[in-house]
């Protein structure tokens, strides 16, 4: 808690962060497990991109109001390559699909 402190600055819940931090790990293992398997359901695809979407979101909006540290923003943008990432899958499938492929 203190190095993550020391780099996104005090924090008045701590509880909290440990809350946020053990619901991502679960998304983290639930989306590496897919991987492994080498089968990405629609659901796993929907609880990654929803939830990269969110905490991107969330990185973006408090850290450009000041409400957290600027840190987050490094956040905020690998969210956005895990979101553009799953556009480009999407775009890549669906061309392949309407193409007959």
């Amino acid at each position: 808690m203190r190095t993550f402190q020391a780099l996104t600055g005090p924090k008045a819940s701590p509880w909290l962060v440990k809350t946020v931090g053990a619901l991502v790990a679960v998304v983290g293992v639930t989306l590496e497990s897919a991987r492994r398997r080498e089968r990405i359901e629609f659901d796993t695809a929907l609880l990654s991109f929803g939830s990269a979407a969110a905490l991107c979101a969330v990185d973006v909006r408090y850290a450009l109001t000041g409400r957290i540290a600027k840190t987050y923003l490094a956040d905020g943008a690998a969210q956005a390559l895990v979101l553009a990432e799953w556009i480009r899958v999407v775009c890549q499938q669906t061309s392949a699909f309407s193409s007959g492929e």
